[in-house]
């Protein structure tokens, strides 16, 4: 008996002197809940599930987050043998390739009958959310409490309540601060009973744009048990001053579309315009100069697979190239022969787009091609709750005003652009000066043809890649050069911008067919005024 006792202590005075990191001096109680909650999770039923949710939550934490959004993405299975839980995704074969939950590690290809997904209804989906946001709002940044908040204002339980109290003990920034105090304004406009208490609360909801914000004040309006004739007036007051601010933001949104289409107008036209203004000729074959820069675009994509990222700034100097040395050739090949004659490059010009249009047709296929977006072109950025830009629209409308600004510098400053403005004055004066005119034709022809193929580029981020993409186009290029002003670089930016504009406040009052009728009928009227559009070319050779 003394032996054991002797042996007791002394095991016992090993283990107090040990490490503090040794695995034998203390246990990892967090690590074991875990564990334990996680093998209970295969074959649960959807109301066992709910609990095993809640215990990860406490035992875990901020490490359980990825584990949920797997369960929330329907990622998460189990092996049916083992009953070991792993992350399941699809690669681009169609196979299943298995992952682990928390390090990620590559556990290699299983078949569909061996493994089974955890089973997740749309009360388990609200749950997963809920615990999301609870996770970011404790132990993310900024910008996932920012989310965090928003979403617990459709659910101010007192379980959120008290986590929005903790998180702001712990310390947030401003934003986060005041989401939280928009939270406790609601939350007292709810349970209060005090007058002073509901009218301050409105009082700091008043002009908020958040949903749950309206979504209560209407739902305070609606209800026929509130007889406080004070509070009904402030949160009416309220609700009318939000949707003022809704209206005005819908009015920039529509105007912030406007100007996207503007901008696609004004790459499509700027080549034109250039084209027009100097040589005359009507190119019905424009529109086919965007197709083969945004097929450019698509055959770029397919050469670097791996870097989308990169791919559009090789896209854009390779479509130039392209649609310019195309132009180059038609000029060469056709339209020189038939100088003097409109009627004639019209039809041509008709033939030639026909004949690029079957030959991408026979080359790429009649249907639509797939052009991927970049990750930095994707997403939007959120100004306020109702008022957001895509990425997108936003870079194409920079990349149009930086395109145009270097066609402007090169018409001003370049050897080439002082024969391009002097061939469109007066060409027969300048060909006396010694200007070789023909060039000058042929090196027009293809910067306007590579502008527009420039201008696929940017649509192949807004549009489907296909044989009449440059169809749609060609009709709205011709009217913003027209009401610009032939020739005039200045006008095509106004015109394009105006015409786009003009489209996006008509279509919702309208619709999409009736506004381009109307915007068609109105330039009809104007250039029966002014038949040499807003900026006409003024000179002795301006007739």
């Amino acid at each position: 008996m003394k032996v054991l006792l002797l042996k007791l202590w002394m095991a016992s005075v090993a283990v107090l002197l040990l490490p503090t990191g040794s695995p034998l001096a203390q246990t990892e109680p967090t690590a074991i809940a875990v564990g334990s909650v996680l093998q209970q999770l295969p074959g649960a039923s959807l109301k066992k599930t709910g609990d095993l949710v809640r215990q990860l939550e406490q035992a875990g934490g901020a490490e359980m987050r990825s584990l949920f959004e797997m369960m929330l993405a329907g990622d998460l299975y189990y092996v049916k043998e083992s009953g070991q839980l792993l992350e399941i995704q699809k690669n681009s074969s169609g196979t299943l390739v298995g992952r682990a939950l928390f390090d990620g590690a590559e556990l290699g290809e299983f078949k569909s009958r061996a493994v089974k997904k955890i089973r997740v209804n749309n009360r388990l989906r609200s749950q997963l959310r809920d615990a999301i946001a609870r996770i970011d709002l404790l132990h993310g940044d900024g910008q996932s409490q920012r989310a965090a908040v928003l979403a617990m204002l459709d659910d101010l339980t007192p379980q959120n309540i008290r986590l929005l109290e903790e998180a702001q003990k712990a310390g947030v920034n401003a934003e986060v601060a005041e989401l939280i105090s928009l939270a406790d304004a609601m939350v007292q406009l709810r349970d209060s009973n005090s007058t002073a208490d509901r009218l301050s609360a409105i009082a700091i909801m008043q002009g908020r744009l958040e949903a749950p914000v309206r979504n209560q004040l209407q739902r305070l309006l609606n209800t026929e048990s509130e007889q406080d004739a004070v509070v009904r007036a402030a949160a009416q007051k309220a609700l009318d001053k939000i949707s003022e601010r809704i209206k005005f933001y819908s009015q920039m949104e529509q105007l912030f579309f406007g100007l996207s289409l503007g901008s696609v107008l004004l790459l499509a036209a700027i080549g034109l315009a250039i084209t027009f203004g100097v040589m005359g000729v009507i190119n019905m074959a424009h529109g086919e100069m965007i197709m083969l820069g945004a097929y450019t675009t698509y055959v770029i994509q397919q050469l670097m697979p791996g870097a989308i990222g990169y791919s559009l700034l090789v896209a854009v100097p390779a479509a130039f190239l392209v649609s310019g040395s195309v132009g180059v050739l038609i000029e060469r090949g056709v339209i020189r022969h038939l100088q003097g004659r409109p009627l004639e490059t019209l039809l041509a010009t008709f033939g030639i787009s026909l004949i690029l249009q079957q030959a991408v047709r026979s080359i790429f296929s009649p249907l639509n091609m797939q052009v991927v977006t970049p990750d930095w072109m994707s997403g939007s950025l959120a100004i306020n709750p109702v008022f957001s830009v895509t990425y997108n629209r936003l870079y194409i409308l920079l990349f149009a005003l930086a395109v145009f600004v270097a066609l402007v510098t090169v018409l001003k400053k370049s050897s080439l652009g002082l024969n391009v403005r002097a061939v469109s004055q007066n060409r027969d004066m300048a060909k006396a000066m010694g200007v070789r005119t023909e060039m000058v034709d042929a090196m027009t022809f293809g910067l306007g043809s590579g502008i527009a193929g420039v201008a696929g580029v940017a649509l192949s981020q807004l549009t489907n890649v296909g044989p009449n993409l440059g169809q749609s186009y060609i009709i709205d290029s011709f009217m913003v050069v027209v009401f610009g002003g032939v020739g005039n670089l200045l006008g095509t930016l106004v015109g394009g911008f105006s015409l786009g504009v003009a489209n996006k406040f008509l279509e919702p009052a309208t619709g999409a067919v009736l506004a381009n009728i109307i915007v068609l009928v109105c330039l009809i009227l104007f250039i029966q005024k002014r038949p040499k559009g807003l900026f006409p070319q003024r000179g002795r050779a301006a007739e």
